[in-house]
């Protein structure tokens, strides 16, 4: 097994993109820490994973907050003894409104999940890695802010992804030399319970109507991602076979970025 004897952390490991990557890690040997803020969601998918032979378990922990998650942290590198992968995962699309329209409030909450809680997972991680000597950390960003700018009212949303490819890049270079890697993983529209939660509003004011005779997705004629695709690609920038890869987005989106 690719993965076998190494522990990750999955921040937001129990829904959607972050569920899939615990999954798949697991599956190929990982020991995984599934991190979010709903116990039943993280002891559901607990149960699957060893329910399918693996190891994992939950942490439960907000990831703005420091004392939440230093002690999730600790508790899963006291549990199993090591960490070796993080996939920063944990993430909001917020509310989408034209920028004279989202409020203070709305976007600070943005900033703050998407932003402040990747800054948090990794300040608290990136100790362990470097007590090792090595690791690899993915962050999950997004087309959006990073090749794609049409979402009309996104820019909140934009900022952070944007912020969190600048944070992967920046830290490419400074984790180097204690050989943690770190890249990300930039999804198009891919089929999770997100867009549930997503709330626009008066986006057509900051919109730009174009239609899409074809689909806008070139790859699929139309048709989402899965959040097992993605997952795929974080296995494999977890594993040795990604070893020479640092500072690297790779967008998973059947062409819809360059479309778009």
């Amino acid at each position: 097994m690719e993965l076998s004897g190494k522990v990750a952390l999955v921040t937001g490991g129990a829904s959607g993109i972050g569920k899939a990557a615990s999954l798949k890690l697991a599956a190929e040997g990982a020991m995984v820490g599934l991190l979010g803020h709903t116990r039943s969601e993280l002891d559901d998918a607990v149960r699957e994973i060893e329910a399918a032979g693996g190891k994992a378990m939950a942490l439960t922990a907000d990831v703005t907050d420091e004392g939440e998650m230093r002690t999730a942290t600790a508790s899963l590198v006291e549990h199993f003894g090591r960490l070796d992968i993080v996939v920063a995962s944990a993430g909001i699309n917020g509310v989408w409104a034209p920028i004279d329209d989202i409020t203070p409030d709305e976007w600070d909450k943005t900033i703050a999940v998407n932003l402040r809680g990747t800054y948090m997972t990794l300040h608290l991680a990136v100790p362990y890695l470097k007590k090792q000597g090595s690791g690899s950390i993915i962050v999950i960003s997004s087309i959006n802010g990073t090749r794609t700018f049409s979402n009309g009212g996104a820019t909140a949303y934009a900022a952070t992804k944007a912020g969190q490819l600048a944070i992967v890049q920046q830290l490419a270079l400074e984790l180097g030399k204690h050989r943690i890697r770190i890249n990300a993983v930039c999804p198009g529209a891919i089929v999770t319970e997100i867009d549930d939660n997503t709330h626009k509003r008066n986006q057509q004011e900051a919109s730009v109507p174009v239609e899409w005779p074809a689909g806008e997705i070139p790859l699929t004629g139309g048709e989402y991602g899965t959040a097992e695709e993605v997952a795929d690609t974080i296995l494999f920038l977890a594993g040795d076979r990604s070893r020479h890869i640092t500072g690297t987005p790779i967008w998973i989106d059947g062409g819809q970025s360059l479309l778009r």
